[in-house]
């Protein structure tokens, strides 16, 4: 069959994938082999892929392929997060758009229709994936609000209730009124935003003309003020202590205390409490005793406890008061003021502080269980300063229990039933009726005498048991016995505490019991050995890419044209562990339609492109019988050495999970060495035939390439392993084996690589002088030790000739008269040219090559030297740059030595 003259993915993409399907390649079940097992941070229900996803699944599916390549039985579970917040607000729109008010509607009803809208939509993330070609077992495929994962959800609440870890309770919580739900603290994103600091003067009750000036950016809240407190130190004060202040507009008194938590250097020294709207305040509040007056509804609207402005919008309210009080000479001044604001991570809406009747989690004993896992590297953290993160947000002083109700209907409603003031806590409601009845001394009582919580619980509560829960880990642990504790979890550091750490703390609580004593022993309790941790891609202008900012092109659209494998290479090429991705496609921002200018994806399509010419090339050769000559059998031997020294590092890559830098190893071997040197040295002249040995091992070395660089690029590396060789039905890349690294003669690939060094030479030096390929020039090497030893190694000298096209290469131990000098190591070799040289002009650009080379060399040691930098640097990153040094200093030796050995002044 004639291969097409380039690489079409369009034209493999999706036969590939549905061959493996077919196949059943991607399906695993317990089995004699060693399990490697991988559960997917499930993608919210609501979403489609981005260019975040298509990082951390191309991760996920090279660890995958690699080990389905090396034999063991891998397994990675697929699967979706049902959001409550960001799926509830998709459905309520949708029913909006319908004329229908989720208020009109029973909760079961609620959920019928949402159950509509994720079965419309639900898997639209997971289809995308495959033209990823992430190799998901899709028959694993599980959902958080599946009936099996929810009843594990509710088990697990019931124990941590059982064992008094849950427990409710009214406290200040974060509300977010879009959603109208309770947020926990991670939830919140605080930024650095544009604000007002009003200064308002609080008449000092019984006086004519005295006042205490507050300064405040929530004017609206003072209509909930129950009290202002200065610190007992401020002597600015002292004359006002037991007197009351009003509260403008309404004419509310209310008492000035004292309490040390007052900052004297802040503001006017002075400070507003409202209980109901501050947490700092509410504590201040319970210390002294104080009223708490609720001025705001769910919805964000002032209440009628506000008396003024009901039912107004809090920011109108705000405007509305402001007026007010310059009205009534309340308002002594307003500043530009920079504050931290708390903005919900769903809805964006600001977060109100509210006293809600809530259930939390205890978290104390959870967090010093999942530090400890990391500190003794039960679970080892890749790259390790992400500790420092996970550390921080752990530690003792910092730690709150978790807000784990939600004021939702989708989701796993809170399985908590109510008698007047008793709670019942049980999974089922006839288990709840059965505890009442006993409890209360009531056998009479019926189900509907007994109300359920209405609230679910927090997402994040059923993903955290998410690598138990998708084996069935609570219902029988034959395959929680096989596949647990995973071995590697892929993730974001942003949700490093929402749902790495809490993963963690329910592996250690429930993983034991689940896998039994010996199990335990064995396999150990922490959910998964590894966690890897991806940057976050950013645009060109290093902001992170997101829907909201609209800086995201298509990722369909981005395989669409340049193929999944490009893709994949474009962002793995860049993509160092834990740092972020710049990653530059242009698109058109109101079409979002992808432009064919990016560079990176252009890169990986040109390897794709690279790679199906090296194949055009050995499938169009003639083949004779018999064996190679000397330069056909050196070349292989060297490319036999080169492919097991890649091999053994590319192990250690993987080890590390330096996988960008895996890639663009095999990236050089492949480009570099196998395609523009390789098949050079062993390409026939035109017309003439190939020797069958030469091309077989070939073959057989471009073969294993291609199992090498499966997993990074698995459709063209299937194409081209089809394209190979005739094969049986089965035999086929993502199967075949994962090529063992021998021991490798690292003499032999350093002495080819000054052989390279010399071709190079030889051709640098015809582009400068003019001297075009087809002229056969000689070249001479100084005849001593260094050079005899080089040549010893058989069809070195006739490669060298063949490569550099010179007319031959003899030693010499005089200067070669028209001839330009070079040194390769410590040989110096003589270039024939037939013309004569100008010796001036040749040390002219000798002296200029070195003086650029010795900037290039400072500026290097000046990057080097800052300690900022290599501490802080990725250790890749440092690593190039002393390369870098070491190849400049090692070319100022070299131009120096010509210029000596010119006699230049």
């Amino acid at each position: 069959m004639e291969l097409s003259t380039r690489y079409n993915p369009q034209d493999t993409e999706a036969k590939w994938y549905d061959h493996w399907l077919s196949k059943n390649y991607f399906h695993s079940e317990p089995d004699e082999r060693e399990p490697y097992s991988i559960v997917i941070p499930p993608p919210n229900v609501t979403g489609v892929l981005h260019m975040g996803h298509m990082l951390n699944n191309t991760i996920q599916d090279i660890l995958i392929r690699k080990a389905r390549l090396e034999g063991k039985n891998a397994c990675w579970v697929p699967g979706m997060d049902h959001a409550s917040i960001a799926t509830e607000a998709k459905v309520v729109k949708m029913l909006r758009e319908r004329g229908i008010k989720k208020s009109d509607l029973s909760r079961d009803e609620f959920m019928k229709y949402a159950f509509e809208w994720k079965d419309k939509y639900g898997g639209i993330i997971l289809d995308q994936l495959k033209k990823l070609g992430a190799s998901c077992d899709w028959e694993r495929t599980r959902f958080t609000m599946e009936d099996k994962l929810s009843e594990a959800v509710l088990k697990v609440f019931v124990d941590l209730y059982n064992k008094g870890k849950v427990y409710r309770g009214l406290r200040m919580t974060n509300w977010d009124p879009e959603a109208q739900t309770v947020l926990s603290n991670e939830e919140v994103i605080y930024k650095d935003e544009n604000s007002k600091l009003h200064y308002l003067r609080y008449k000092i009750e019984g006086t004519e003309d005295e006042y205490i000036t507050i300064a405040t950016v929530r004017p609206e809240t003072i209509l909930g003020d129950t009290a202002i407190a200065v610190n007992p130190d401020d002597e600015r004060f002292t004359h006002l202590k037991g007197k009351k202040a009003i509260v403008p507009l309404i004419g509310r008194a209310i008492p000035i205390i004292e309490d040390r938590y007052v900052d004297m250097e802040f503001g006017t020294g002075a400070l507003k409490i409202t209980p109901a709207h501050d947490m700092n305040d509410n504590e201040i509040g319970e210390r002294h005793g104080l009223e708490v007056i609720d001025v705001l509804n769910a919805d964000g609207t002032m209440s009628e406890a506000a008396q003024l402005y009901v039912g107004e919008d809090r920011f109108k309210a705000r405007k509305l008061i402001v007026k007010d009080l310059k009205a009534g000479g309340h308002l002594v001044k307003d500043e530009d003021y920079r504050n931290k604001v708390g903005r919900s991570e769903r809805t964006d809406a600001i977060v109100e502080p509210r006293l809600t009747l809530q259930w939390f989690l205890e978290m104390k004993d959870f967090a010093q269980t999942a530090l400890k896992a990391v500190e003794t590297d039960e679970v080892s953290f890749f790259p390790e300063h992400f500790y420092n993160m996970f550390n921080s947000w752990l530690k003792e002083d910092n730690i709150r229990d978790w807000c784990i109700s939600r004021q939702l209907w989708w989701g796993q409603r809170i399985p908590a039933w109510y008698y007047e003031d008793k709670i019942f806590v049980a999974e089922t409601a006839a288990e709840a009726l059965d505890k009442a009845r006993t409890e209360l001394g009531k056998p009479d009582l019926q189900l509907d005498d007994l109300h359920q919580d209405e609230d679910v619980l927090d997402t994040w509560f059923s993903s955290q048991l998410w690598p138990i829960s998708v084996f069935d880990g609570f219902e029988t642990n034959e395959e929680l016995n096989y596949y647990y504790p995973t071995n590697v979890l892929v993730t974001g550091w942003d949700i490093i505490f929402f749902w790495v750490a809490r993963m963690i703390m329910m592996g250690y609580e429930y993983a034991p019991g689940l896998l039994g004593e010996a199990a335990k022993k064995e396999k150990g309790i922490q959910p998964f050995n590894d966690v890897y941790f991806t940057g976050m891609v950013r645009d060109k202008d290093r902001r992170k890419m997101s829907k909201s900012l609209g800086n995201s092109p298509d990722a369909l659209q981005l395989i669409e044209n340049y193929g999944a494998d490009g893709v994949r290479f474009a962002m793995l090429s860049s993509a160092a562990a834990g740092n972020d991705i710049v990653f530059d496609a242009p698109f058109d921002p109101e079409t979002k339609e992808v432009l064919n200018e990016s560079k990176l994806c252009e890169q990986g399509r040109n390897f794709c492109n690279k790679m199906w010419n090296a194949l055009r090339l050995m499938k169009g050769w003639e083949v004779k019988a018999g064996e190679g000559d000397a330069i056909n059998r050196l070349a292989v031997q060297w490319m036999e050495q080169r492919l097991n020294e890649t091999i053994e590092k590319l192990g250690q890559q993987y080890e590390q999970y330096r996988l960008s830098d895996a890639l663009m190893m095999l990236y050089k071997l492949i480009w570099d060495d196998f395609c523009s040197w390789y098949l050079e040295m062993i390409k026939p002249d035109y017309g003439a035939p190939i020797d069958a040995e030469t091309l077989e091992a070939s073959l057989s070395i471009y073969e294993r390439l291609m199992t090498l660089l499966h997993p990074f690029m698995p459709f063209i590396t299937e194409e081209i392993w089809h394209n190979l060789r005739e094969r049986a039905d089965g035999d086929d890349c993502v199967m075949s084996k994962y090529p063992t690294a021998e021991a490798y003669d690292q003499a032999l690939i350093d002495r080819i690589e000054q052989a390279k060094n010399i071709v190079a030479s030889v051709r640098e030096t015809r582009n400068s002088k003019g001297v075009k390929m087809k002229d056969e020039l000689a070249l001479f090497v100084q005849d001593e030790a260094n050079s005899r030893a080089l040549f010893e190694l058989t069809g070195l000298r006739e490669m060298i000739i063949k490569m550099a096209n010179l007319s031959g290469l003899d030693f010499t131990s005089e200067e070669v008269p028209n001839s330009v000098s070079f040194l390769s190591g410590k040989t110096q070799f003589f270039l024939e040219l037939n013309q004569e040289i100008d010796t001036e002009a040749e040390c002219k650009k000798l002296k200029e090559d070195l003086e650029y080379q010795k900037g290039f060399v400072a500026s290097v040691e000046k990057k080097l030297s800052n300690e900022r930098f290599v501490n802080n640097a990725p250790a890749p990153v440092v690593e190039r740059e002393r390369m870098k040094l070491a190849d400049g200093q090692a070319k100022v030796k070299n131009l120096e030595e010509q210029l000596a050995s010119m006699g230049c002044q």
